[in-house]
């Protein structure tokens, strides 16, 4: 599924402060706390685990939607 893309978005009080997004296939800092953040699962499990959404749901479910 070309262009299929998978976004975890993390919010607080209406602002994002961090996301994973499958095409950059990192997370990214939005703000100070994101951005430390960011760098600390860039180097953690919690990426490995974001990068495998795409094949588990995402690819999985296109076609029901």
């Amino acid at each position: 599924l070309h262009g299929t893309e998978f976004i975890d978005s993390y919010v607080f009080n209406k602002a994002e402060y961090i996301r994973f997004n499958s095409t950059v296939g990192r997370y990214v800092g939005y703000t100070e706390y994101g951005v430390k953040n960011a760098e600390a699962w860039n180097k953690g499990p919690q990426l490995g685990q974001e990068q495998g959404e795409l094949e588990r749901f995402c690819k999985h479910n296109a076609d029901l939607h």
